[in-house]
């Protein structure tokens, strides 16, 4: 991988991070025209770039994190529900890593994976019409924060979107879109953090390293990411 392709890549994921289609698999097709798909540090690349990403939504809603009214009860209950929401992944990542690394390499994977959830949100206006109208604007119950969590597993398929998978999630849980949408964001905070540090830590494990000018280009990558997702 070089300095272009990295960039290249890096507007990809800024782009379709909190887009309904999947960052990943966008990315993955992206380095397979590059004919880069299969290099380790393609990989751990694709990966990593997208906490630059997702710490455009820690900027964009500091209130949330942070709130300014001092209410921190409140912010307390937030912390437990994406918590709770956030267990599943970790549990399932951690049984199944091996199995996500392997599925990364295959583009059929990533293709039939979009085409279906491309096909599955053109209904879901359809499905939850009235969401807007009967839905929550704000989640406030621990076990549905636990169901939300279930959906985000499903997104560790490639090319099934994160935020799709888990909007859905929320929907189904009595929110309003825009609620959904928000906590879908919320919830890739800690996601994708854990995800970035679980795989540097795997590459270090197994001995692995940066070489050259590749810790720069992770660097520059995620920058890129999280100017373009600010952008978007």
């Amino acid at each position: 991988m070089n300095y272009l392709q990295a960039i290249i890549l890096a507007i990809i994921e800024g782009l379709t991070e909190f887009l309904p289609v999947s960052s990943t698999g966008h990315m993955i097709i992206g380095s397979s025209v590059m004919g880069i798909a299969k290099e380790d540090f393609t990989k751990t690349f694709t990966v990593v770039i997208q906490f630059g990403a997702i710490l455009s939504v820690v900027v964009l809603y500091w209130r949330k994190f942070i709130p300014a009214d001092g209410n921190w009860q409140k912010s307390f209950a937030f912390y437990r529900r994406l918590l709770l929401a956030f267990i599943p992944a970790v549990i399932f990542g951690l049984l199944f890593k091996k199995y996500i690394d392997m599925m990364l390499e295959n583009v059929i994977v990533v293709a039939v994976s979009l085409l279906l959830g491309g096909i599955l949100f053109l209904m879901l206006d359809k499905w939850f019409a009235r969401a807007e109208e009967r839905g929550s604007p704000e989640l406030e119950s621990n076990s549905k924060a636990v169901k939300i969590g279930m959906f985000q597993v499903i997104a560790m398929i490639p090319g099934v979107s994160r935020s799709a998978a888990t909007i859905i999630g929320g929907l189904t849980q009595g929110l309003n879109k825009k609620a959904a949408a928000e906590f879908s964001f919320f919830l890739a905070v800690p996601t994708m953090f854990a995800a970035t540090v679980k795989d540097l830590y795997d590459l270090y494990k197994h001995g692995g390293g940066f070489q050259g000018n590749q810790i720069e280009m992770l660097i520059v990558g995620n920058v890129v990411a999280f100017f373009v997702a600010m952008l978007a």
